[in-house]
């Protein structure tokens, strides 16, 4: 049976669930279930926090689990990504009170607040930046206020918290994090690979419709050049031989421009669908 971490709570919690239960794998109806089996997919799934789902599958005790790029990195763990999961998007960063820092050469022999101290020494180190990393578990906007710290880095999805703070962004970003699938190094296991396809299938069907149209036979080189698919448009006849029915894949933020350029070569009954599901 495949054990599975998924995040307990947080920004991670719902969206990791949401993703699951689209592809097909049954999630939990209580928050405070910590186990929930699936024996239809032969798959078991466990609540964690989300800081600790690294540490247990770096470990080998859970063979693959969802969590943050960023603690992933700050665990330190034999850990990797096996998917990207597009949602829970932010960037790690430096912030300091407003008019004190632009550049991050300025931090050295600074104390800098962070909760990701294993991230931050690391990325420290590399740059050859000697400055004392203070590890908080939360609220680290308040540290420079209360005097533990100079500056922090943090992870930013807005800025308003910061702003409230009296505090600005300096330097370049640390590190672009998101919700990432994750395994041990050179893992094979034909139950991961499923997990894999059916995530990368929710993954494709969120970011993509399907587009019906018709249009006349000499148009539809054209046409193709417009929705291209993934690999081909399909093309059908229809009852008028002069006419085609075209279906193919669209993305889904590109919906409408695609269908007006689609009506000014010539398409009729230009119809757009959802997909629930798909393997590519």
């Amino acid at each position: 049976m495949l054990r599975v971490a998924v995040p307990n709570k947080g920004s991670l919690s719902e969206a990791a669930s949401a993703m699951l239960a689209e592809a097909g794998y049954r999630q939990r109806r209580d928050s405070r279930e910590l186990v929930m089996v699936d024996p239809d997919n032969d798959i078991e799934f466990f609540f964690l926090r989300p800081r600790d789902i690294a540490v247990y599958v770096g470990q080998g005790t859970l063979d693959v689990g969802i969590t943050g790029r960023d603690l992933l990195l700050d665990a330190e763990v034999e850990a990797e990504e096996l998917l990207q999961l597009g949602f829970a998007v932010s960037t790690f960063r430096f912030a300091g009170p407003v008019g004190d820092f632009t550049s991050i050469d300025q931090l050295e022999g600074k104390r800098l607040a962070t909760s990701y101290d294993g991230l931050l020494r690391g990325y420290l180190a590399e740059r050859g930046i000697d400055a004392k990393v203070v590890r908080l578990d939360g609220a680290v906007e308040s540290s420079v206020r209360l005097g533990v710290a100079d500056a922090i880095a943090d992870v930013v999805e807005t800025g308003t918290t910061l702003k409230a703070a009296g505090m600005e962004i300096f330097g370049e970003p640390i590190l672009d994090s998101e919700s990432v699938l994750i395994g041990r190094p050179g893992e094979q296991n034909p139950a991961i690979e499923v997990l894999i396809r059916r995530l990368q299938g929710v993954l494709v069907a969120r970011r993509y419709v399907l587009m019906d149209y018709d249009i006349r036979k000499e148009l539809v080189e054209q046409a193709a050049g417009l929705t291209p698919g993934l690999e081909s448009p399909t093309v059908s006849p229809l009852r008028d031989s002069d006419w085609v029915a075209v279906r193919s894949m669209v993305p889904k933020k590109e919906t409408n421009r695609v269908m007006d350029e689609l009506y000014d070569l010539g398409a009729r009954a230009i119809l757009v669908s959802s997909i629930h599901a798909c393997r590519i």
